[in-house]
């Protein structure tokens, strides 16, 4: 079963749109009215939702490492840097993510874009 998406407020629309012109499943925390949501809400969010969080902000990688220090579950991150990815290369991964993987190989996890392969 393809894993679903939580989009952080900086990840840009345009991946969005490719992702689901990709039949790939995405809710942005804009349409869940989780805009204004701190770090740690947005990754409590996701998780409550069963949806892995991409975002761009590296701040949420200090939650992410916190988390995992102290056991914390949360459903996963994609992170990618907005200046080391392009819109195109985030959304072949992205894509490449959902069909390949299952929600509990992201688990506790982060993925880092661009994927190496």
């Amino acid at each position: 079963m393809a894993i679903g998406f939580y989009m952080d407020v900086q990840v840009p629309y345009p991946i969005t749109l490719g992702l689901r012109l990709r039949g790939v499943d995405v809710l942005t925390a804009q349409e869940d009215a989780g805009g204004q949501l701190e770090d740690n809400e947005l990754l409590d969010r996701s998780t409550q939702l069963n949806r892995v969080l991409v975002s761009f902000d590296g701040d949420l990688l200090v939650e992410a490492t916190e988390r995992q220090r102290t056991g914390t579950f949360f459903s996963g991150i994609v992170y990618g840097h907005q200046l080391r990815i392009s819109i195109g290369q985030c959304v072949k991964d992205l894509e490449l993510i959902a069909e390949a993987s299952e929600l509990t190989d992201l688990e506790n996890r982060v993925e880092y874009l661009p994927l190496r392969y």
